[in-house]
């Protein structure tokens, strides 16, 4: 018998806050010393992205006055200064995020969820790509990424892989606890995405070890060393592959077609767009590793601005087919949600990933950067689950709005809760009266 999926109450953002500190006071100690003060500092941060404050600096200045509501909803004893925070956190390791996204994906599936999301076969969608969030010529630590300039300046810079379960046709995204690309302790050589997504499938496996996915990946990963990562972290694969990357794979295709043993044909779309296929089956990814065999998927449409192409390798135990053939291009076109609803969202609507909170000497640049996108995949759920955050958003109309009305409750008022702020977002609420304190 099935098991009753537990209420999504238990996905709003209360719920989930607590859930959050939860797992910051249950940090292992190889990752950091556990102490009221680290959960507190991690909570503050939390807080601090949670509410889109533009920078540490505001943040710090409201700290004060808006105590009681920080501890009512956040949980925090005690609101570090900013020095403090950037102390406490910067010898903490990245690691210790982990738990807090593998608890709440934990919840999305005991709530069933995820169940909305499967993508093909009971499987659900998962788009990976790198972003840059931090550059700098002054500013750096000993992870930093560097690149010379043709003027001879030195750039240091941060970034990392992002992922998350995705689906077409909806908004929502759940982000996946990304992978930093550091330079790695006692290397001389920068880190890359390449190594960066071989960690990240082992992590992943790790936290979600019976979670079935098709994973879609940008043309710099249809390699052979890449597709067996994916195998052996018993991953599907839809990968975008282009002809100067791929060219023997491409002549593969050409040789097959002008012999007649490739499928060809054209349909109209769920989308009302006209698109002509071909598909072809078990072909040599390349000459050096002939033993990989790849599904090709070459599909081609027209729009005002012209004709478009997009062309895929398949895990072939996707079973290409012309029935399959829309939904298998949807999946590589879902790549994108990476890119627009992940780190554009995070960058241009009004989380600030680019902007400098802290840098530290050790890790705290990039234990703010899996803050923050804790608090993207905290603000997704309550999308996703809650009905009262939609009201509040269709009411003020954009995200950004949504975001400043928050705050503004939030500084203004003394609330014991988010669910009481997206309530007088939703429904509306009295303006208080000035209450002049005189000199006595």
């Amino acid at each position: 018998m099935a098991k009753t999926p537990i209420p999504r109450k238990y996905l709003g953002p209360d719920a989930l806050y607590r859930e959050v500190h939860h797992s910051f006071e249950n940090i292992p100690s190889r990752l950091a010393r556990t102490s009221p003060a680290l959960t507190d500092a991690l909570m503050s941060a939390f807080a601090m992205f949670a509410l889109k404050e533009p920078s540490l600096l505001a943040f710090d200045e409201r700290r004060r006055q808006d105590a009681k509501n920080l501890e009512m909803i956040f949980h925090i004893g005690h609101v570090p200064c900013d020095t403090s925070m950037r102390e406490v956190l910067d010898p903490v390791h990245y690691e210790a995020i982990r738990p807090a996204f593998r608890n709440i994906a934990a919840q999305l599936a005991r709530c069933r969820v995820l169940e909305e999301m499967r993508f093909l076969d009971g499987c659900y969608l998962v788009a990976l790509d790198g972003t840059e969030y931090f550059s700098s010529t002054q500013i750096h630590c000993s992870q930093c990424l560097q690149k010379t300039l043709r003027n001879g300046e030195r750039v240091y810079h941060h970034q990392l892989l992002g992922a998350s379960l995705v689906c077409p046709g909806r908004r929502e995204v759940i982000p996946l606890m990304p992978e930093p690309i550091l330079k790695q302790d006692g290397e001389d050589k920068n880190d890359c995405e390449r190594n960066a997504l071989k960690r990240w499938l082992v992590n992943f496996r790790r936290d979600h070890p019976y979670l079935r996915v098709i994973v879609t990946l940008d043309a710099l990963y249809a390699n052979a060393p890449v597709i067996g990562d994916l195998r052996e972290a018993l991953a599907h694969w839809i990968i975008r592959a282009k002809e100067d990357g791929n060219a023997f794979l491409f002549k593969q295709v050409q040789q097959q077609a002008e012999a007649g043993q490739v499928e060809e044909f054209e349909a109209v779309g769920e989308d009302g767009v006209h698109r002509r296929y071909r598909l072809a089956w078990d072909l040599p990814l390349n000459e050096s590793h002939p033993e990989v065999r790849v599904d090709f998927l070459d599909v081609w449409e027209a729009d005002l601005n012209g004709s478009r192409r997009f062309t895929y390798i398949v895990d072939p135990l996707l079973q290409l087919s012309r029935e399959r053939a829309e939904r298998l291009m949807q999946g590589g076109r879902s790549r994108w949600k990476v890119e627009n609803e992940t780190f554009n969202t995070l960058k241009n609507q009004g989380y600030h990933l680019e902007h400098n909170y802290g840098h530290g000497h050790q890790h705290l640049s990039v234990v703010l950067a899996m803050l923050m996108m804790l608090v993207f995949l905290v603000d997704q759920t309550s999308q996703l689950c809650s009905s009262l955050f939609g009201a509040a958003w269709e009411k003020c109309g954009s995200k950004r709005a949504l975001w400043e009305g928050m705050r503004e409750i939030f500084h203004r008022f003394t609330v014991s809760s988010m669910r009481e702020i997206y309530e007088a977002l939703a429904y509306g609420h009295r303006k208080p009266l000035v209450e002049i304190l005189r000199p006595p």
